[in-house]
């Protein structure tokens, strides 16, 4: 459960703390939000994590994070970062899954993301943020692979699906970026 900062001006690192810091794990997602980072689930050698914690360089530490409420144990799921909330997706804890939650660093409090019209039970999918809805794509169940998707809209809690017409073939662990106006 270790780290360090890289300050490429100086061309030097400074070893993050440990205290408070999460468990030693792999597979976790992090997001930034401005300010802190978040780090959350994972894996470790007792198994799936839905835990995490925040690391504020400013005063460099760490704060655990509020675990109640919080989407199922999980790796090789996704996050993204809306402006004011982490958005976890999918993942794997011996199945697929189709489930996230969407936590609030503010009021350290998770929601649940509707699970009606969503995404079939993934891992290895990329996600993007739109500046308004999470674009959630491509993937494996672990028997088959996708080329479908669907986007999210925190707002209004709803789903809606992306078309096939011209998507890329079926893959997974692809990477994807918002480029502004499209997903690429």
């Amino acid at each position: 459960n270790d780290g360090a900062r890289y300050n490429p001006t100086t061309d030097s690192w400074t070893a993050l703390p440990t205290a408070h810091a999460p468990s030693a794990r792999t597979s976790h997602t992090a997001v930034w939000t401005g300010y802190e980072m978040i780090v959350w689930g994972g894996k470790n050698s007792d198994g799936s994590l839905n835990d995490g914690a925040r690391y504020n360089p400013g005063d460099n530490t760490w704060s655990a994070i509020q675990t109640t409420g919080a989407p199922s144990a999980r790796f090789a799921h996704t996050v993204v970062w809306t402006g004011t909330e982490m958005i976890v997706w999918g993942g794997y804890d011996g199945s697929a899954l189709n489930t996230g939650g969407r936590y609030n660093p503010t009021t350290d409090s998770w929601t649940p993301t509707t699970t009606v019209g969503g995404p079939s039970s993934r891992l290895a999918h990329s996600t993007v943020w739109t500046g308004i809805e999470m674009i959630v794509w491509g993937g494996t169940d672990m028997f088959v692979n996708f080329n479908n998707g669907r986007r999210y809209n925190p707002l209004s809690n709803v789903w809606t699906a992306t078309t096939v017409t011209g998507a890329p073939s079926v893959r997974n662990n692809q990477s994807a970026i918002w480029a502004g106006t499209e997903m690429i």
